[in-house]
């Protein structure tokens, strides 16, 4: 479910924290699925209880999860998070279409540029 990167330069709780965010955005863990219990997934990744403590609690803040009290963390409803994500795509996505219209490059340059992209992103996910 979760791999660490322990050569990533950021902090292990913002790697688990990115993942389980990929993994409610992308649909894997659904609304109201319960999350492991930090103990669990500290267990299971080998880090410090106190690292998945700190993800969580960033992950509620950032109305990702819920936690119940006495029955654990729960994916939240992520599709505000979602069309806000996608919107910042569109806007990215825009700002490149404008670059290579300023380039001079054609629809079909740049429509085969983003599919080159995508096919690479693809692969490193």
């Amino acid at each position: 479910m979760i791999v660490l990167d322990y050569k990533d330069r950021r902090p292990i709780y913002e790697q688990v924290m990115e993942r389980l965010q990929e993994l409610m955005i992308m649909g894997v863990l659904q609304q109201d699925e319960k999350l492991p219990s930090v103990r669990g997934l500290a267990t299971e990744l080998s880090i410090n209880p106190n690292t998945i403590q700190r993800a969580y609690m960033e992950l509620e803040r950032q109305g990702y999860i819920y936690s119940v009290k006495g029955k654990g963390s729960f994916a939240a409803d992520v599709s505000r998070i979602k069309d806000a994500k996608w919107m910042e795509l569109e806007a990215g996505l825009k700002e490149m279409a404008e670059k290579a219209v300023r380039l001079g490059a054609g629809a079909e340059d740049f429509v085969r540029l983003a599919r080159e992209a995508y096919r690479k992103a693809g692969e490193s996910v």
